[in-house]
């Protein structure tokens, strides 16, 4: 078997179907010269030649003292040594970085398959992201993964709502929406690490989870707000208290 690989710089589209045409066009050519039968024909999610990078340096004060940021490295370290940690700590990570990918146009399921791909690189399946401590006593963290995005193209291009989502991102170039991403991905990762570590990640789980309760029972507005908030206070999150709670408030 003789694995060819073509090298495209797909400039500002994420490049699908540009390259899988250009495989199946050379594809008689490479048949002619191996004497054989060329079989897939097709790109690669793991774009290992279009990496972004993101890093932040974060005030020891900013997430909540020292024993915040030293319980952020000890997470960080509970997730190189374990992949079942691992895979959730990833996971979060993907949570923010695949709502930008879907709010502009991009696939987020190539995106998911080679970042996750990306994270088992070296033979074990590791973080994406990195969490250290400079010598300030300052949190730093590193994000790097593949991003084969566009802003031009395809369906970016098709549809307004894309175009508004690149507008209010204030990206015109790939590059530029692929590091945004990135950023978005270790921001997350950091909001889930420090809520891990303080307070526990349940707490803001069941505040949204509240106001989901809110609006399935009709709340609207600054109510939503009001009516999740006694909910929490009451430790009753449940779709009949959340009815009494519309009527008595919205009276």
């Amino acid at each position: 078997m003789v694995i060819i690989e073509l090298l495209v710089d797909c400039r500002d589209v994420a490049g699908m179907n540009a390259v899988d045409t250009m495989a199946e066009a050379v594809a008689p050519m490479i048949e002619d010269l191996a004497k054989g039968r060329a079989l897939l024909r097709i790109i690669s999610n793991l774009a290992t030649r279009r990496l972004a990078r993101a890093r932040c340096t974060v005030a020891e004060k900013a997430v909540g003292g020292n024993e915040i940021v030293d319980g952020i490295i000890k997470a960080q370290a509970f997730a190189e040594s374990d992949i079942h940690r691992c895979t959730t700590h990833n996971k979060g990570i993907m949570n923010g970085i695949t709502a930008v990918v879907l709010a502009t146009g991009n696939d987020h399921r190539a995106i998911e398959a080679g970042a996750h791909a990306y994270a088992c690189r070296g033979g074990r399946y590791m973080p994406l992201t990195t969490w250290e401590k400079d010598s300030q006593g300052n949190l730093v963290g590193t994000i790097e993964l593949p991003m084969a995005v566009g802003t031009a193209g395809g369906v970016t291009k098709s549809s307004p709502l894309f175009q508004i989502a690149l507008k209010i991102l204030g990206v015109t170039r790939s590059t530029e929406l692929a590091e945004v991403i990135a950023s978005v991905g270790l921001a997350q990762n950091l909001a889930a690490l420090r809520a891990l570590v303080a307070e526990g990640i349940q707490k803001g789980h069941m505040k949204l989870h509240a106001r989901n309760v809110a609006m399935s029972a009709g709340a609207v507005g600054q109510l939503i707000d009001l009516v999740a908030a006694k909910m929490i206070e009451e430790d009753k999150i449940r779709e009949d208290r959340a009815r009494e709670l519309v009527r008595q408030l919205a009276g």
